[in-house]
């Protein structure tokens, strides 16, 4: 598979013309975070990046709950897992890898909308390590997810946290709009 190099914080207006334009305004990284973005590599996941994915999607799971008790049945993690390869799934994946080891990740799909003509991606699971949140995974991870959406020809990404995730919430509030919708859920 081709790694995905992402340019920067672009996206095309128009793209017959091919014309770029900033997304959002950014500040300047510290010389360290560029260095360390510099050296990031964002790549849709491949089945040799299983034992440093395992380890995030454990703790993407228990960050919302799901661990001891409550934890994810094996047969889900394995079931996500081999939908990632399978070409008729809408399931994605992304990780981040930054000095030889799988650093975050990205699960989305696409589907069809009641309201609107071309489907949209759920960004459905981010996940960084923790000793290297802020210096700009996340976003490279989102970025990545609105490339392939964008590719993919959809008209939209969308995502949901808990209203409780500050540190993601300032980061998401940076690269897409909250719109003040509110989750309902019943469990069958």
């Amino acid at each position: 598979m081709t790694a995905i190099r992402l340019p920067g914080l672009t996206r095309q207006s128009k793209p017959d013309r091919g014309e770029r334009r900033p997304l959002i305004s950014v500040v300047k990284p510290h010389r360290s975070h560029r260095r360390m973005r510099d050296s990031l590599l964002v790549r849709p996941i491949e089945r040799t990046d299983h034992l440093g994915w395992r380890p995030l999607w454990d703790g993407y799971n228990a960050f919302y709950g799901r661990v001891g008790d409550t934890a994810l049945p094996e047969q889900i993690t394995s079931a996500t897992w081999e939908r990632f390869f399978n070409p008729d799934e809408p399931v994605r994946a992304f990780v981040a890898h930054y000095q030889d080891q799988i650093v975050g990740l990205a699960h989305y799909l696409y589907h069809r909308s009641t309201t609107r003509l071309h489907d949209v991606c759920y960004l459905q699971d981010l996940f960084t390590v923790e000793y290297l949140r802020g210096k700009g995974i996340g976003r490279k991870l989102i970025l990545a997810v609105y490339e392939a959406a964008r590719h993919a020809g959809c008209s939209r990404v969308y995502w949901q946290t808990q209203a409780s995730n500050a540190k993601g919430r300032a980061l998401y509030d940076k690269v897409a709009e909250h719109r003040g919708f509110i989750v309902y859920a019943h469990e069958l």
